[in-house]
């Protein structure tokens, strides 16, 4: 049994790589992932990405920020605290806005800040994940899930194929920066 854990087909041009993602997609063979040192316009639907949810997360957040500090506010200003200021009533809308609206962008900020960091596994002080360094440089890599029961050979031929410069068999799922 092979210790392989991916194939890495290595591309330098943006466009063979698309016809890559084709051409595997054609035979049936599922792609882990693919790392470019660019945005590529289209890569996510040709993957089949599904919609990022990260806006219900920001706009749950920003709920609770405006929840807990208009709740601070009418307890201390309205039942812990009362005062006069000028004949105005304690419950004056209003005067709450300001204060609402900071601590919902607060709390949209601190909470998006955290779920990127549990959702990337990119946490303080971990080192970076990445299959090939030169995919933050000038390559294009596709990364393909070598435990499948697809032929190693057929996949390395399918990626010379459609262009790539060089296929590697990596047998560590990452490379570490050390």
């Amino acid at each position: 049994m092979s210790s392989t854990k991916f194939i890495l087909g290595l591309f330098d041009d943006p466009d063979d790589m698309m016809h890559g993602i084709e051409k595997l997609q054609k035979n049936s063979i599922p792609i882990y992932d693919v790392y470019t040192p660019m945005p590529i316009h289209g890569i996510e639907d040709k993957l089949g990405v599904k919609e990022s949810r990260l806006g219900y997360a920001a706009f749950c957040f920003g709920c609770l920020g405006a929840s807990v500090i208009f709740s601070i506010l009418y307890y201390t200003l309205v039942h812990d605290w009362p005062m006069n200021v000028g004949g105005k009533p304690n419950f004056a809308i209003p005067n709450f806005v300001p204060f609402t609206f900071e601590w919902t962008i607060l709390f949209t900020a601190f909470g998006m800040t955290l779920t990127f960091f549990a959702a990337t596994h990119l946490f303080p002080g971990r080192a970076p994940r990445v299959m090939d360094l030169r995919a933050t440089d000038d390559r294009f890599v596709i990364a393909i899930n070598a435990k499948g029961n697809i032929p190693h050979e057929d996949i390395t031929n399918l990626l010379k194929e459609a262009g790539a410069v060089e296929v590697k068999h990596n047998n560590r799922k990452y490379v570490s920066y050390e």
